[in-house]
């Protein structure tokens, strides 16, 4: 048996995996609250009490957050995770911590056609190459598959909080807007839940598109913002919303772009996360493709390079699972 995990601000999605015919096959997965637990090793324990009795020979978990020397502090959550701790927790011989964007990019080699949606409809045949993994959720990841003329190494990165690089005169001010509020702007604070909201509150004050009365009462009421905000965006029933979430998508674009420029991503780009598969039409609309390929000089590198969208939740969580399976 393998013990997978994908630890998130909101969620924690454990699952246990046996190895069968050269694969993986599901045995048991469940979701937790984060934020109703003291730790992950407490959800460990509590997923493996919950049926019969396993101890797995190995142990992986994608985290949100730096890993270093096997010790992580999740980003959006007071944990202090170590691989020690979670080996006796889980009782896997074999057990590590990954970058949850590091899980991610093992995963979506697992994924079939039938769950990658594409964006870039000019891309050339997919070739063997370097692959960009960008993923906005609660909070935004980035990671690199390298490929060394045989296989893929996932590469973890804190992409998502490097600064915010503006192109346009409307991104400046968007810069400025959130400088005032925050100090600091990384990308995560435009390409997120909460950055699709940033964007919204934005347009709102700089006098972009008007506020009705009735949709600022129901924003002020929804427990998820960008939520209405993406549903109202995506069924163009609300100016403001839909202007907020082309600039998302445009913003989304664009930093998918330099990831990909950063590690010559000839073997494709995927975007990954919660958020791009429930605005899927939205980000088949154009603003994306543009963002990604404003790249001057070498937007006809750009063009031959395959995007798609990994519509599979899971992919964190797989991931962790094969690389699992590998360890031991």
């Amino acid at each position: 048996m393998i013990l997978a995990g994908d630890v998130g601000g909101t969620k924690t999605a454990l699952a246990l995996f046996e190895e069968a015919g050269g694969g993986l096959r599901p045995v048991r997965e469940a979701s937790f609250p984060s934020k109703d637990h003291a730790s992950l090793e407490e959800i460990v324990l509590a997923f493996l009490g919950a049926g019969e009795e396993v101890t797995p020979r190995a142990a992986c978990f994608g985290v949100a957050g730096a890993v270093i020397d096997g010790k992580s502090q999740a980003t959006n959550l007071p944990w202090r995770l170590e691989e020690g701790r979670l080996a006796r927790a889980s009782g896997a011989p074999c057990t590590r911590l990954l970058n949850d964007l590091e899980a991610t990019a093992y995963g979506v080699l697992h994924l079939p056609p039938d769950e990658l949606a594409p964006l870039n409809p000019k891309a050339a045949a997919p070739r063997k190459g370097n692959v960009a993994v960008i993923a906005a959720g609660t909070g935004l990841g980035e990671a690199v598959l390298y490929w060394d003329g045989r296989r893929y190494h996932p590469v973890a990165s804190e992409g998502g909080h490097v600064d915010f690089a503006p192109r346009t005169d409307s991104e400046i001010d968007l810069l400025r807007y959130l400088r005032q509020r925050h100090g600091h702007v990384s990308y995560e604070r435009v390409l997120s839940g909460p950055g699709l909201h940033n964007v919204y509150n934005f347009l709102r004050d700089s006098g972009a598109h008007p506020e009705p009365p009735a949709l600022a009462r129901r924003l002020a009421a929804a427990a998820d913002p960008s939520a209405v905000i993406s549903e109202l965006g995506l069924a163009g029933e609300e100016p403001l919303c839909a202007a907020a979430l082309e600039m998302f998508c445009t913003l989304y674009g664009a930093e998918a772009g330099n990831l990909a420029l950063k590690c010559v991503a000839v073997g494709g780009a995927f975007v990954g996360g919660g958020i791009a598969p429930k605005i899927l039409p939205a980000l088949r609309q154009g603003a994306f493709l543009r963002g990604f390929l404003d790249k001057g000089r070498f937007a006809a590198l750009l063009e031959t390079i395959p995007v798609h969208v990994a519509l599979n939740p899971r992919a964190a969580l797989l991931g962790a699972a094969h690389y699992a399976a590998g360890m031991a």
